[in-house]
C-alpha cells in the first residue's frame, strides 16, 4: 500500500499525565494535485490526500469518576485505497470499555471476553513468540494503543475509544493533563471537559503551553459554578495555524486542566441506586511527626548516574524533614550498615552530619535486600518499644533499590515472609525500583503486604525530581491507623476501608453496596490517630440532598457510582491476586473476572476482540491490558472485511450463562438479543399507566404473556414519568394453565381460585405440562414442554430511590420451540431477522455513538447505550451495550406500538 497517515493521540486523566494526537504522513508518499487544475482553497488540511476532519477529547467527570472519549473522523480524499491509524494512549490505571470504527457502511465494534477464550484465537501468534494485542506499555505512566486499517478511495473512517478511571487527588488536586500535538491542521478539533461534584467544586483551572496567555485567555473557555465545572477548547483552522500564511499547527504541547472539590465537612457520602461512596479528605488537621528511615542500595550497580541522583535527592529530602521528625538511613552491598542504628532527632546538627554521610558513601559489593531491610525495620520497632513518645509518630520506611537479591537470603518466598513477619502490620513499606532490571512485581507484592505501594523510578534526567515527587506525597502524615467502619447489616461488598496512614494534599476513598431498604441505618464512622489526639467524626446521608442530585444528574450519577465501585473493586481484587496462590488466587481472579465481565472492562484478566477484520496473518486484531514493562506489539494493518456481519459487543458473561436473552425490565426498557449478530437491540415504550402490552402471542398454541404498565407514586401533575410491569398475565390455554404475578403475589388459575403465593415462598409448581419455579425474593421461571422458557424478575426499590414502588422485569430464557408465527412486542423477535448498522458518528450528547440503521427496508437513526439485563443477577443486574431505536421502536417493531396495547392480562 501507498501512503500512510496515523493518528497518534495520548490521553490520561492523572497526575503528570499525557494525551497526544497526532496525524502523521508516511514518507515518501507524493500529495495528489487536485483535478481539473482547480486551485486549492487557502487553508488546505489534507497530508497525502487524507483529511483529519474532527478530533475531540470528551471527558465527563462525576464524583471523580472519569468517563473520557477519543472520537476521531479521517477522510481518505484520494483516488486510491489508503492505509489510516488510529494511535492513541491512556492511563496504565485506566481500563478501556469500549472501542468501535466504522468505514463506508460497516460498523467493527469491540467484544469483551475472559482472557483464556480470547487468546485460544491467537495460538499461532502465541507460538511465534508474537504479541497480538493492539496495546503495549508506552512510556511512564501510558499504554499505548494502535491499530492500522486500510480505508477506500473517497472514503472516510471513524474511531472511537472510551475508557474509565477513578480519578486520585495527588498534592491537593486532580489533574487533567492533555498533549497536544496533531501534527497538521485539523478541521474540527475540541477538547471538551464536565465536571461534577456534589460538594461543590473549589478551584478549577485550565493552561495550554503552546498558546501565548493573551490567546490562551480568548480560546479556553472555563467556568465553575457549585457543583459544575466546564473547559472547553475548540479552536478554528486558522487559530491553530502557526502563522497566518502557515499550514503547520502550533498546537504543539501540554493542555492542563486542575481542579479540586470543597472541603468545608469533613462528611462527604454520596448514594445512588444502592451504591455508596465515601470521599474521606479531612482538612486544618496538624501535621503528625514521623520517623521515617531510608534503606538504600549502595551495590555497584547503583554506580553512575543513579547514585549520584539518589544522593541528590536524599540531600533535598533531609532539608525538607521537621524539627519533630526523627530519621535514619541504612545502606545496603555486600553488607549492611546504618548511619545511627537508631532514630535520631532531625536537629541541625543531625541533618548536617547526615548530609555528610549521604555526600561521602560509596558503593560496596552485592545486593542483600533482605538484610537491609530488616535493619531499617528493627530501628524503627526498637524505637516503638524503647521511645514511648515515638509510638504516637507515622512510621514509614522507604526503600530503593535498582536490582535483585544477590547476597544473603536470595529466596524470595523467604526475603516476602520475614520483612512480613518483622512488621507485623505496624507501619507502611514503600519500595522504589531503579530502572528497569528490577523485579517490580517482588517489589509490589511486598509493599502490597506491608500498607505501602510501589514506584518505579526511571533512569532519566529527572530522577532526582521523581524520588523528590514521590517523597512528598508521604512527607506530611496528618492521621495514623484511619479505620472507616459501617453498619455491618447494611452494607456489603465494601472496599479497603482501613488505611496506615492519611496524607495532607490526598484523599481516601471507600465504596460499597447498601442493602435494600436499609439507606436509613447507614451511616460512616471514622476513627483515627492524629496529633496529639483521636480523630473521631460520624457521617450521616442526607437523604434530600441525595434525591436532589439524582433529579439533577439523574442516570449518569447512579452509573457512576455504581461504576466507581466497581473500578475500585477489580483494581483491589487484582492487587490481592498478586500476594496469593493456588486455590485462593483462582477464587479471586474468578470474582475480579466475574467483574469485569459484568462491567465490560479490559483489565489483565479480559480482552477486547474486534471481529470482521485481518490483518495479513488472518488474526484479528486483540485489544489487551499490558503487564508492566515495555514489551513490543505485533505489528501489520488490519482489512476491514466488508462481506462480515457488523459485529456489536455480545452480552455480559459474568453470569457463565452461554447467551444474553431478550427481555424487558424497568422504564420499560425492552432488550432484543440478536444472536446471529451478537448483538442487542433496545427502544423503550411510553404508555400511560394502566395499559396492557402484548409481549408475547403464540397464535399456534395460544400461549400468551401480557403486562399492565404501573406509574411512579411520585408522579408530577401533567409530566410524563415512568411506567414499569407490575402485573404480568401468562396463560397456555392447551393445558387451562393462567398465571397472575404482581410485586405482592404469584397466583395459580385465578380465575378458579387457585392458589396465591408470596414472594417470601421457595415452591416449585407443576400443571401439567407447564413447570413454575419460585426463587424466594428473586424471580420465577416458567417453563413450557414443546414452548418456551420465560423468567419474571421481582425488583424491590431501596429506600431514597427515584422509583417508588416494586415492580417487574420479565426475560425469555429460551424460545427455540416457538411458533414461527408468535408475535407480539418481544415475540416478532423469537426468529431470526436482519440488519445492517453503519456511519458511527458522534451524536447529540457528546459521550455516546449514534448510527444510521437499516431494518426492515427502513432507514432509522440509532443510539449506541447501556441498558441492564437483570436475568442472571436480579439484584445487581449486568450492563449491555445496545443499539436504542428511537420513538416507542418505531421501524424496528411491526406496525406502531399501539397496535399491542389489549384489553387485559388474559
Amino acid at each position: 500500500m501507498h501512503g500512510t497517515m496515523g493518528l497518534r493521540g495520548l490521553l490520561c486523566v492523572c497526575l503528570a499525565s499525557l494525551l497526544a494526537l497526532q496525524a502523521m504522513p508516511a514518507q515518501g508518499s507524493p500529495t495528489r494535485s487536485p483535478k481539473g487544475g482547480k486551485k486549492r482553497p487557502a487553508l488546505d488540511t489534507a497530508v497525502d490526500g487524507v483529511v483529519i476532519r474532527s478530533l475531540k477529547v470528551n471527558c465527563k467527570v462525576t464524583s471523580r469518576f472519569a468517563h473520557c472519549v477519543i472520537t476521531s473522523q479521517v477522510v481518505n480524499n484520494a483516488d486510491e485505497a489508503k492505509e489510516v491509524a488510529f494511535d492513541v494512549e491512556i492511563p496504565r490505571t485506566a481500563f478501556i470499555s469500549d472501542f468501535a470504527i466504522t468505514a463506508g457502511e460497516n460498523a467493527f465494534l469491540g467484544d469483551i471476553k475472559d482472557k483464556v477464550t480470547a487468546w485460544k484465537q491467537y495460538r499461532k501468534a502465541a507460538i511465534s513468540g508474537e504479541n497480538a494485542g493492539l496495546v503495549r506499555a508506552s512510556g511512564r505512566t501510558m499504554e499505548q494503543f494502535a491499530i492500522q486499517v486500510t480505508i477506500g478511495p473517497r472514503s472516510k473512517a471513524t474511531f472511537r475509544l472510551t475508557y474509565e478511571e477513578v480519578l486520585k487527588r495527588k498534592l491537593m488536586q486532580y489533574d487533567i493533563v492533555i498533549k497536544v500535538k496533531p501534527k497538521q491542521l485539523v478541521q474540527h478539533f475540541e477538547i471538551d471537559v464536565d465536571i461534577f461534584e456534589p460538594r461543590g467544586i473549589s478551584k478549577l483551572d485550565a493552561q495550554a503551553s503552546f498558546l501565548r496567555k493573551e490567546l490562551a485567555a480568548q480560546l479556553i473557555k472555563k467556568s465553575f459554578s457549585g457543583k459544575e465545572g466546564h473547559v472547553l477548547f475548540r479552536p478554528t483552522v486558522g487559530q491553530q495555524q502557526s502563522c497566518p500564511t502557515c499550514s503547520t499547527t502550533l498546537l504543539n504541547g501540554d493542555f492542563k486542566v486542575t481542579y479540586d472539590v470543597n472541603r468545608d465537612k469533613a462528611c462527604d457520602l454520596l448514594v445512588a441506586d444502592n451504591h455508596f461512596a465515601h470521599f474521606f479528605a479531612p482538612q486544618n488537621l496538624t501535621n503528625l511527626n514521623k520517623n521515617v528511615v531510608f534503606v538504600i542500595d549502595i551495590s555497584s550497580s547503583m554506580e553512575g548516574q543513579k547514585v549520584k541522583q539518589t544522593k541528590e535527592a536524599l540531600l533535598k529530602i533531609l532539608g525538607d524533614l521537621r524539627p519533630g521528625d526523627y530519621f535514619d538511613l541504612v545502606l545496603f552491598g555486600s553488607a549492611v550498615q546504618s548511619w545511627r542504628g537508631s532514630l535520631v532527632q532531625a536537629s541541625a546538627a543531625n541533618l548536617d552530619a547526615a548530609r555528610n554521610f549521604v555526600r561521602h558513601f560509596s558503593l560496596a559489593g552485592s545486593t542483600n535486600l533482605n538484610g537491609g531491610l530488616l535493619q531499617g525495620i528493627e530501628i524503627l520497632n526498637k524505637a516503638h518499644g524503647s521511645l514511648p513518645e515515638l509510638s504516637n509518630h507515622a512510621s514509614i520506611l522507604i526503600m530503593l533499590t535498582d536490582g535483585e537479591p544477590t547476597e544473603g537470603v536470595t529466596d524470595r518466598a523467604q526475603i516476602l515472609k520475614n520483612v512480613r513477619d518483622a512488621i507485623r502490620g505496624k507501619f507502611p513499606l514503600y519500595n522504589l525500583g531503579f530502572g528497569h532490571d528490577v523485579d517490580l512485581k517482588f517489589l509490589e507484592v511486598m509493599s502490597l503486604e506491608n500498607n505501602g505501594r510501589v514506584q518505579r523510578i526511571y533512569e532519566d534526567h529527572d530522577a532526582t525530581q521523581q524520588l523528590q515527587g514521590f517523597y512528598e506525597q508521604v512527607a506530611n502524615p496528618l492521621l495514623r491507623d484511619v479505620e472507616l467502619q459501617y453498619p455491618g447489616d447494611a452494607v456489603s461488598a465494601l472496599t479497603q476501608h482501613h488505611h496506615k496512614q492519611y496524607y495532607e494534599g490526598s484523599e481516601i476513598i471507600v465504596a460499597g453496596r447498601i442493602a435494600d431498604h436499609k439507606l436509613s441505618s447507614f451511616k460512616a464512622d471514622v476513627q483515627a490517630y492524629g496529633e496529639g489526639q483521636e480523630f473521631k467524626t460520624t457521617c450521616l446521608v442526607d437523604e434530600e440532598e441525595m434525591k436532589k442530585l439524582l433529579r439533577e444528574r439523574g442516570h449518569m450519577l447512579e452509573n457512576h457510582v455504581e461504576r466507581l465501585w466497581a473500578y475500585l473493586t477489580i483494581q483491589e481484587l487484582l492487587a490481592k491476586r498478586m500476594k496469593l496462590e493456588g486455590a485462593e488466587k483462582a477464587n479471586v481472579s474468578a470474582k475480579a473476572l466475574k467483574m469485569s465481565l459484568a462491567y465490560q472492562f479490559v483489565t489483565p484478566l479480559t480482552s477486547m476482540t474486534i471481529r470482521g477484520m485481518a490483518d495479513q496473518d488472518g488474526l484479528e486484531p486483540l485489544i489487551d491490558k499490558p503487564l508492566d514493562g515495555m514489551g513490543l506489539q505485533r505489528g501489520g494493518s488490519f482489512v476491514l472485511l466488508a462481506s462480515q456481519p457488523s459485529p456489536t459487543r455480545p452480552s455480559s458473561e459474568v453470569q457463565q450463562l452461554p447467551n444474553q436473552v431478550t427481555g424487558v425490565d424497568t422504564d420499560p426498557h425492552f432488550l432484543i438479543h440478536v444472536p446471529q449478530k451478537e448483538d442487542t437491540l433496545c427502544f423503550n415504550i411510553n404508555e400511560e399507566p394502566g395499559v396492557v402490552l402484548s409481549l408475547v402471542q403464540d397464535p399456534d398454541t395460544g400461549f400468551s404473556v401480557n403486562g399492565q404498565l404501573i406509574g411512579n407514586e411520585a408522579r408530577s401533575p401533567g409530566k410524563h414519568e415512568g411506567t414499569y410491569f407490575g402485573r404480568l398475565g401468562i396463560a397456555n390455554p392447551a393445558t387451562d394453565f393462567q398465571l397472575e404475578v404482581t410485586p405482592q403475589n404469584i397466583t395459580l388459575n385465578p380465575g378458579s381460585g387457585g392458589p396465591i403465593f408470596s414472594w417470601r415462598d421457595q415452591a416449585s409448581l407443576r400443571q401439567n405440562e407447564v413447570v413454575v419455579t419460585i426463587n424466594r425474593k428473586r424471580n420465577l421461571v416458567v417453563s413450557v414442554e414443546d414452548g418456551g422458557t420465560f423468567e419474571v424478575v421481582l425488583h424491590r426499590v431501596w429506600k431514597g430511590s427515584a422509583i417508588r414502588q416494586d415492580f417487574l422485569g420479565f426475560y425469555v430464557l429460551d424460545s427455540h420451540r416457538m411458533s414461527a408465527r408468535t408475535h407480539g412486542l418481544l415475540g416478532q423477535f423469537f426468529h431470526p431477522f436482519d440488519y445492517k448498522v453503519f456511519d458511527l458518528h458522534p451524536g447529540s450528547d457528546p459521550t455516546k455513538t449514534d448510527a444510521t440503521m437499516v431494518v426492515k427496508k427502513r432507514r432509522l437513526t440509532v443510539t449506541r447505550g447501556l441498558q441492564k439485563d437483570y436475568s442472571k443477577d436480579p439484584r445487581h443486574g449486568a450492563e449491555v451495550t445496545c443499539w436504542f431505536i428511537h420513538n416507542n421502536g418505531d421501524g424496528l417493531i411491526d406496525g406502531v406500538h399501539t397496535d399491542y396495547i389489549v384489553p387485559d392480562i388474559f
